[in-house]
């Protein structure tokens, strides 16, 4: 590992993310909407995280290992307001895979989150929403058979396997659908105008 200073400095940055992730499930408040303290973590993160890479290059295994490596990944993830950061990650992230030095279900994951927030089919199948039935599901996503297919490619269990999982996650975290799937499906959209996914 070449920045075991910076390494320590994103495993923070990821450790406060899921501290604050943590407060709001135990007072229920992360699933009303993008919570403003939990979206200031996320936007103070990324802006850390840049700097990092403007001095160092995408965190890979090799500079920061792989535990430095994985948090920078989830930092990532969860800067949905910064689409032109977002963006860039991928990229880099990308080229990391290509060494082999960055993990290739993190680009899934990625990658997937973009598409979905640029309103384009997954994929991988990764990200999930609430359905008209009240469940969990699948985002958009292409054909079941190649996403299981790309899926199997980067170590991940099937779809039809992860849909459980997530549903029992969110039982867990006594996530609940929305009162109004309308009312929340335009308040996506006014967001995803406001921070630049789509115009």
């Amino acid at each position: 590992m070449h920045y075991p200073e910076i390494a320590q400095q994103i495993i923070e940055l990821k450790n406060e993310d899921l501290r604050v992730r943590d407060q709001l499930i135990q007072k229920g408040l992360l699933a009303k909407g993008y919570h403003e303290e939990m979206k200031a973590v996320h936007d103070k993160n990324a802006d850390v995280l840049g700097d990092i890479l403007d001095e160092i290059g995408y965190p890979t295994i090799d500079k920061v290992g792989e535990e430095g490596s994985q948090a920078a990944w989830l930092v990532i993830q969860h800067a949905i307001g910064q689409p032109t950061f977002m963006k860039r990650c991928a990229t880099l992230l990308e080229a990391a895979v290509k060494e082999n030095q960055a993990d290739p279900k993190n680009l899934a994951y990625l990658s997937d989150r973009i598409a979905i927030f640029e309103q384009k089919t997954q994929l991988y199948g990764t990200q999930f929403d609430w359905d008209e039935k009240g469940e969990l599901s699948p985002q958009a996503f292409d054909d079941l058979a190649k996403v299981n297919q790309r899926r199997k490619s980067i170590g991940l269990n099937t779809l039809e396997e992860q849909t459980e999982i997530i549903r029992k996650q969110a039982k867990k975290e006594k996530e609940l659908p929305p009162e109004d799937t309308d009312a929340r499906k335009a308040e996506l959209q006014a967001w995803l105008k406001s921070v630049g996914w789509i115009n």
